[in-house]
C-alpha cells in the first residue's frame, strides 16, 4: 500500500539507461524503483560519512 506522506519525483530517462537499469534491479532481486531508492540512499550515506549527517527539515526543500 502507497504511503500518502511519501513524495512523488518524476524523471525522464533515455532508453538506454531505463533497459540497464531494470536489467541491473532485476539482477539484484529489486524492482526498478527498489533499485532507485537504493542508489539514493547509498548515495546519502556515503556523503553523509563524508560530510556530516543532513538534518532533516520537513518543510525544507
Amino acid at each position: 500500500m502507497r504511503n500518502k506522506n511519501n513524495k512523488h519525483l518524476g524523471i525522464e530517462i533515455d532508453p538506454e539507461l531505463h533497459y540497464k537499469l531494470h536489467y541491473i534491479a532485476k539482477y539484484e532481486g529489486r524492482s526498478a524503483n527498489g533499485q532507485i531508492l537504493y542508489l539514493i540512499r547509498k548515495c546519502i550515506r556515503e556523503f553523509e560519512s563524508k560530510e556530516g549527517e543532513i538534518e532533516f527539515e520537513p518543510n525544507g526543500k
